[in-house]
């Protein structure tokens, strides 16, 4: 039961009931059965989480009760597959596998049929299943472009595509192409306000990613993003965020590249934590023990490869953590609706992006005009801004656990771009920017120093900060060669160093009214 005593979907559906969202997403699709002609091909989208299998799964019931034609329900993965027929069958739909092994000598026997996109194309191709009397089709996670190869074979069909994002995966193959016309479901937040789905915590880290590569496909390359995904500093930077917002929780970690998950995994257990790594090349078994292992282990950490982005169902998730960048907002929404499912004790979840997805593609749950998004999609995408634009925007925010050893300076932010501008309005030299920078980074060490050995200490711990700023400052004044930004570091680095040794006095009596001890 929720919080409030309502059940939850889940529940709901073992007893086969109907929430009211679901009986009108329903209605609004056999509408569409009556009016329109018997090959019109109709898209649903409803947000994960919100119940698709089981409203498709009562349309499938409803339609063999009423047509004398069968139906085929197709999946793009095999745990989909057999997730599919289960809800079938407990919607009374008699239903059959298809899958490489099974034997078709009694598909006369069977009204609905469940199966895979490739092996179905084998069966198609080979004519080794019936397809003549299957009135409706029923394609799940229909953005997957894999679906549109079997259309040839059920031109007489009614087709039905279900998604949480209306979104073709490939530009070039939009859906509005493959599908005459688009139902809208409930949104995300009213389904949190109605507590179907648990509220979202983002908490995002900038992270630069002009080093990463854009693939054919259209999102960043695996051996780019492996390239920044696997470096110590970003390893760091992924376990110290976990330590501030999701320790001790059960959490689903996912990247771009097996081999940047298998790194993530010895970072974790080398820290000590509980950690499994799962991809596509583990065996069945291995998976099936790693998935019962972090079901039953309150505080398991999951790092994995693309794999739980579908036909994935734990609820019991505390937190996402989206340790890669993409460009597919379908894959966004995937990867965070895998901890959405709501518990009594689980109302809320937290999300850790560190891939600026979300300055890219806003919060989870933002209001989409998804008819827009249907009918030009290209509008959509051209307004996303680039990782640049995005970077441009970002605002460096100390550590907490850093941020404690300054505890005695009011602000430790500065900015750049700001004093830039400023400089060049009264004719100064660009120059001053990284002087006054020095100069304030110098006095927060001072501040929180008793000698010039702590002030050495804590300027040390600023080089994340100083990156950042020589970044703002190189962006500033359109010089950004590798040479010189390291260059232009090292003296940063050695100016600061300077100025506390020869400023450090002076300064500590004029901020405590009185010398530093000998």
């Amino acid at each position: 039961m929720s919080e409030v005593g309502t059940p939850t979907i889940e529940e709901r559906k073992q007893s086969k009931g109907l929430y009211s969202y679901q009986k009108g997403a329903i209605n609004k699709i056999f509408k569409c059965f009556e009016e329109e002609a018997d090959d019109y091909h109709l898209l649903y989208q409803l947000p994960t989480g919100g119940g698709k299998t089981v409203i498709f799964s009562e349309i499938v019931r409803q339609y063999l009760k009423h047509h004398k034609k069968r139906v085929l329900v197709l999946t793009h993965r095999i745990e989909l597959s057999k997730q599919t027929s289960s809800m079938l069958t407990e919607f009374g739909v008699v239903n059959k596998v298809i899958d490489s092994k099974a034997s078709l000598e009694d598909q006369d026997d069977y009204s609905c049929f469940v199966a895979m996109v490739e092996t179905l194309n084998n069966r198609l191709t080979d004519g080794k299943l019936d397809i003549s009397d299957i009135g409706l089709v029923i394609i799940d996670e229909a953005h997957y472009n894999s679906f549109t190869k079997l259309f040839k074979f059920f031109e007489k069909s009614f087709i039905l595509g279900v998604t949480a994002t209306p979104l073709s995966s490939n530009i070039n193959l939009p859906m509005k192409d493959n599908y005459n016309e688009l139902i809208v479901g409930e949104t995300i937040a009213h389904l949190i306000e109605n507590r179907f789905l648990a509220v979202p915590e983002t908490f995002s880290y900038n992270v630069g990613l002009t080093s990463l590569e854009i693939g054919a496909n259209g999102d960043y390359t695996v051996k780019s993003s492996e390239d920044l995904y696997t470096n110590n500093d970003m390893l760091s930077k992924l376990v110290q965020s976990y330590e501030e917002r999701a320790k001790g929780k059960k959490v689903l970690i996912f990247n771009n590249g097996i081999n940047t998950s298998i790194h993530v995994y010895e970072a974790f257990k080398a820290a000590g934590y509980p950690v499994a790594h799962l991809d596509n090349t583990c065996t069945k078994s291995q998976r099936k023990l790693i998935l019962q292992w972090f079901k039953k282990t309150p505080n398991a950490i999951l790092t994995s490869v693309s794999i739980l982005t579908t036909g994935f169902d734990e609820p019991t998730v505390d937190a996402i953590i989206l340790n890669r960048a993409t460009k597919s907002l379908t894959l966004y929404y995937q990867m965070i609706g895998r901890g959405s499912r709501i518990l009594k004790e689980k109302p809320k979840f937290s999300v850790i992006d560190l891939g600026n997805n979300f300055h890219r593609f806003g919060p989870w749950g933002s209001d989409l005009d998804w008819q827009k998004i249907f009918s030009s999609p290209s509008y959509y995408l051209d307004k996303i801004l680039d990782d640049e634009e995005i970077e441009s925007n970002f605002r460096y925010e100390m550590p907490t656990d850093l941020r404690k050893k300054f505890e005695k300076s009011e602000e430790v932010y500065f900015d750049i771009k700001k004093t830039y501008l400023d400089s060049v309005k009264i004719g100064e030299s660009s120059k001053v920017v990284l002087s006054r920078s020095i100069e304030q980074h110098a006095t927060i060490c001072i501040e929180n120093s008793e000698d010039v050995y702590d002030a050495y200490e804590l300027a040390k711990s600023l080089g994340d900060d100083i990156d950042y700023r020589i970044m703002r400052y190189t962006k500033c004044i359109c010089r950004s060669t590798h040479n010189f930004v390291d260059w232009l570091s090292e003296d940063y680095r050695k100016k600061l160093r300077a100025y506390l040794r020869d400023n450090f006095d002076t300064q500590f009596e004029e901020i405590h009214g009185f010398p530093p001890e000998e």
